[in-house]
């Protein structure tokens, strides 16, 4: 039985998964349970997907999936609903936490959750070499969040998270947003639906690459807080009779 699943979504990443997919899988290859790694690529337009396929043809524990369409959000679902994990873990491409930290979101080290989030917020965190006014609009927008959809929840963004596959079976299949708003979306209908989420405290590394286009993604992202209220409404979210 496969314990964990490793899903990392990838658009135009040829170049840090060069770096990342070793050390993921040297990580994995110490574990004594058994794991698997699914790179979903989703709209490059450089060497993305070659790149994953060539290390797999030697890594069976690497798979490759592709989707045409860009969203990190559906390249997310279409890993997590693809995944055999009983733990199904999102994790970024920049790998800005250490992988050797996802121990701390399974069993051996939590218990009792069914949603377990990375949190760069709450006590026993630690940020590395992020630049203050990046800090400042993050906590705008999760503040605006808070107030809106998710009371009490210190970090909603933070690109590490864990799921039972339970949880993950039943949140990804009636999750609708494509975007960076998803993880928004996938918490609202886990308390919503009364899963345990809880927060991790995690070491993250600001990387001056990144791909979260400042005032257009912040922009985005309210507006799609809007439209989750509006998909509450019209009933999508609600259990399957």
């Amino acid at each position: 039985m496969t314990l964990l699943s490793i899903i990392i979504p990838a658009h135009n990443e040829e170049r840090r998964l060069r770096e990342t997919l070793p050390r993921v899988l040297q990580f994995l290859r110490t574990q004594k349970y058994a794991s698997e790694v699914l790179v979903v690529e989703n709209g490059s337009i450089d060497r993305t997907a070659p790149v994953v396929a060539e290390l797999a043809r030697s890594e069976p524990q690497l798979q490759l999936l592709r989707e045409a369409q860009r969203g990190k959000g559906l390249a997310v679902r279409r890993g997590m609903l693809a995944a055999r994990g009983a733990f199904r873990f999102m994790c970024d491409a920049d790998l800005s936490m250490p992988i050797e930290q996802v121990s701390r979101f399974l069993p051996q080290q939590l218990a009792e959750f069914d949603v377990a989030i990375g949190s760069r917020e709450i006590p026993g965190a630690v940020r590395f070499d992020e630049p203050a006014f990046t800090h400042l609009r993050g906590r705008v927008f999760s503040n605006l969040v808070k107030l809106a959809v998710l009371p009490g929840i210190e970090d909603t963004q933070c690109g590490f998270k864990c799921f039972t596959a339970a949880a993950a079976e039943d949140l990804f299949r009636v999750q609708r947003l494509d975007g960076l708003s998803f993880d928004v979306e996938l918490l609202f209908i886990a308390r919503l639906r009364g899963y345990r989420i809880c927060e991790v405290p995690i070491d993250w590394i600001f990387h001056r690459e990144t791909k979260v286009r400042m005032v257009r993604d912040t922009l985005q992202m309210l507006r799609d807080v809007l439209t989750l209220r509006r998909n509450l409404r019209a009933g999508y979210y609600e259990r399957a009779a």
